[in-house]
């Protein structure tokens, strides 16, 4: 069915025809195991269930490329069960119940029990204009988005329009759009119901909640391919993104020492300023595990060297920085200087590694090192080419790599359409292109150091990329508005399945006050990643630069992310076992509150299960706070507030406002400089007190090889049950010895006769009572 469209346009009197393609009513329909396969006149479509909550649905007209996904790492179930009736089909699990209607051709979502959770739109659902094919569907009254992992702007994305397409986003704003990275899965609330929807298409794609229809439907789409699409229909976005990460992977654990503080600059200019600063940490004594290098280490900016002059002795210096207990890590961006004699570039052209033009000319474009080639890291052997590579560094003792300027940029920024990567061109790859550098990166440097976990970073990033990768929030600024911005992206990429996240603290350009470095800095103890960077010619930004009253400030919330390490490697290893996020909006927690998408309240964000963090301006010495429906305490100050109102809090450069969830259980060990430190072998367990029974799950293992899939690990459920006064560890899991013999007992909250106490941490199972 097509229908021709007319407009008159103002600046010329002809008629503008666009046809527009309908889908059209259904022809026929067949059942092969776990697919339904249903015609119409203008395409087909297939609908696979996947589980209970997940059914995909894929509409093409034609279906000739193999089925393929850079994202999802689970094949269908086998089995499928549907009805017929002279107006629909209905398959139903559990979970959903999805009628398909048969004339037209649409596809609505209903709970098992009939409630209505997402439909098409009746009139338009899923057409194409001209290779763009779109899905438009009703928009409920009460609805809200939240997802999209890496966009500015609020919280609920309700009445905004979203482009994806990686860019190198220099100086982006709070209306930036597009910035670096491609998730195109979002979250749906309305009428007390929750469903997910993944758009799995690599070209350049749409997101409408709203925006431009009216109120009355949103839509989404994409600029080629097939509309191809996920839905969840769990109840509860927890469950939504656990089921969204088990369809596309979750990470492993990283290593122990990437999640205690990082020190960055573009650029230390030598070994000797590298050496200088990670001396100048251990002098302070201010706890500190990582050093980075930014393109300056490298020979005239080609990657895998070292500059002759600056950094002649690389092995002298990471020598140096082991025995100090620092790790470095290394930035890698992927464009080839075009040099004969430069070893990557030989074998790139020999072996014909790089992306190319129609005729078969290799592509060129400008990056640091001047004219360059690209990896088509599409191709399997050019990824094993690249991975292996990395012994440049790795056989120096490198073991963090940092994957830059991947989207990919080139100056200019668009990469001729015509480019081919593999059997692929550009617009259809793109989104996906610095997903594919970071899986590169992590399989050849696993490989390279047996058994030791790499960290790898990336700036660009598709879907599913949380199995390969860090990433974090690319070129932002030092200005209030970016460290709150800088939250909302890092909670927003939790959502989409990037639980290791990071923003430059500080802001990369520009030059913060003292009191914003104070206050991020302060904030960066509950970020995923802890980096501290910034841009040739700005201020120094190490914590020493910022007068000595200052120092102490910073020096102490540096302190206290070393003391809550064994709470958050407890929360990186929930991630890894469901997608939870380690910072996660509160919206996750509580997604029909409607006070949490409140633009004054939407920064606020759970760090683990326990801890409500509320960012501040540096500005504001006092500031409301929004407390969800339970009690909670003020970390620093123990008072007891009752949640479900707003409440007025101090918030002085030395205390950014943390509130503890009653029932909390929080391990926290002694200060150490850094992760590799053994500190006192005491584990101090904090319970606060709450009404009801509450669980925590501690982890640990030996937070560098990969022994724990080996079974390698030490694991218990640490149980608080205020009716029985007790606090009650279960046994070891696991064939791993903990690095703490003793564990001490600390309450919060609770009448005269609570004392704390020191038991043995190593027996089997103990309860520890109080009276």
């Amino acid at each position: 069915m097509a229908l021709l469209f007319c407009a008159l346009l103002s600046i010329a009197p002809a008629c503008y025809h666009m046809e527009i393609e309908i889908l059209g009513n259904v022809q026929s329909f067949k059942q092969q195991g776990g697919l339904l396969t249903i015609k119409t006149i203008e395409a087909e479509a297939k609908v696979y269930v996947y589980s209970p909550t997940i059914i995909r649905v894929n509409i093409s007209k034609k279906h000739s490329k193999p089925d393929s996904s850079y994202a999802v790492i689970r094949n269908a179930d086998a089995h499928l069960e549907f009805t017929e009736s002279a107006d629909a089909i209905e398959i139903n699990t559990t979970a959903i119940k999805l009628r398909i209607q048969k004339s037209p051709l649409r596809f609505n979502f209903f709970t098992a029990d009939g409630k209505p959770i997402s439909q098409d739109d009746n009139r338009f659902g899923t057409n194409w204009q001209g290779g763009r094919v779109v899905t438009y569907r009703k928009l409920y009254a009460d609805e809200k988005f939240i997802g999209l992992g890496e966009k500015a702007g609020n919280l609920d994305r309700r009445g905004t329009s979203y482009v994806n397409w990686n860019t190198d986003a220099v100086d982006y704003n709070n209306k930036s759009d597009p910035l670096y990275k491609t998730f195109p899965f979002f979250i749906g609330l309305h009428s007390g119901l929750t469903y997910g929807l993944f758009l799995d298409n690599t070209h350049k794609s749409y997101f409408d909640f709203g925006a431009t229809t009216d109120d009355e439907m949103s839509w989404f789409g994409a600029d080629g391919g097939d509309m191809n699409y996920y839905f969840f229909g769990a109840q509860g976005v927890a469950k939504i993104i656990e089921d969204y990460t088990w369809l596309t992977g979750r990470m492993e654990m990283p290593p122990l020492w990437s999640l205690g503080y990082q020190q960055c600059r573009w650029s230390y200019m030598s070994a000797k300023e590298v050496l200088k600063i990670a001396k100048t940490f251990r002098k302070k004594k201010i706890p500190a595990d990582v050093m980075y290098c930014d393109i300056d280490y490298m020979e005239g900016f080609k990657i895998f060297t070292w500059n002759k002059k600056t950094f002649s002795d690389p092995q002298a210096m990471m020598n140096e920085l082991k025995k100090m207990g620092f790790h470095l890590v290394t930035i890698v961006d992927p464009g080839i200087k075009i040099e004969e004699g430069y070893k990557q570039y030989d074998e790139g052209v020999a072996n014909d590694y790089f992306a190319k033009y129609p005729d078969g000319e290799n592509y060129t474009g400008y990056v640091w090192p001047g004219r360059c080639h690209f990896p088509d890291f599409f191709r399997d052997d050019v990824r094993e080419w690249w991975g292996a590579a990395f012994t440049a560094l790795t056989d120096v003792g490198v073991d963090g790599f940092w994957n830059d300027m991947n989207e990919p940029a080139a100056w200019g920024q668009n990469i001729p359409w015509m480019v081919k990567f593999a059997d692929k061109y550009m617009p259809e790859v793109r989104n996906a292109y610095g997903m594919q550098m970071a899986r590169a990166t992590y399989g050849g440097t696993r490989k390279l150091l047996n058994n030791k976990r790499p960290f790898v970073l990336t700036r660009a990033a598709y879907a599913g990329t949380q199995r390969y990768s860090a990433v974090w929030t690319g070129d932002n600024t030092g200005t209030d508005e970016h460290m709150l911005l800088g939250q909302r992206l890092v909670n927003s990429l939790g959502i989409t399945g990037m639980a290791f996240t990071g923003v430059d603290i500080g802001g990369f350009s520009a030059n913060p006050t003292p009191e914003l470095m104070v206050r991020w800095n302060s904030l960066g103890i509950y970020t995923p990643m802890f980096r501290n960077h910034a841009i040739k010619g700005s201020k120094m930004r190490e914590p020493w630069e910022w007068g000595d009253a200052n120092e102490q400030i910073i020096k102490k919330d540096i302190e206290q992310r070393y003391k809550l390490l064994p709470y958050i490697y407890s929360a990186f290893y929930q991630s890894t076992q469901t997608g939870l996020p380690i910072s996660r909006t509160l919206a996750i927690g509580f997604p029909f509150d409607e006070k949490v998408y409140f633009e004054r309240f939407q920064n606020q964000f759970m760090f683990g299960d326990a801890l409500l963090v509320a960012p501040v301006e540096s500005d504001k010495l006092t500031t409301d706070v929004y407390l969800p429906k339970g009690n909670w305490y003020q970390l620093s100050t123990g008072e007891k507030l009752k949640g479900g109102k707003i409440v007025k809090v101090a918030s002085p450069l030395t205390d950014l406002p943390v509130f503890v969830k009653a029932g909390a259980i929080i391990p926290i060990q002694s200060i150490t400089q850094s992760t590799a430190a053994k500190g006192d072998g005491i584990l101090q367990l904090h319970i606060w007190n709450g009404k009801e029974a509450t669980d925590f799950l501690y982890y640990e293992d030996d937070g560098s090889s990969y022994d724990y899939e080996q079974g390698a690990y030490y694991k218990r459920t640490i149980r608080f049950d205020p009716k029985k006064k007790s606090v009650t560890l279960s046994a070891v899991e696991g064939m791993f010895f903990s690095r703490f013999d003793k564990l001490s007992i600390v309450w919060h909250g609770f009448e005269r006769g609570a004392n704390d106490k020191v038991v043995d941490f190593v027996k089997e199972e103990m309860a520890v009572r109080f009276v």
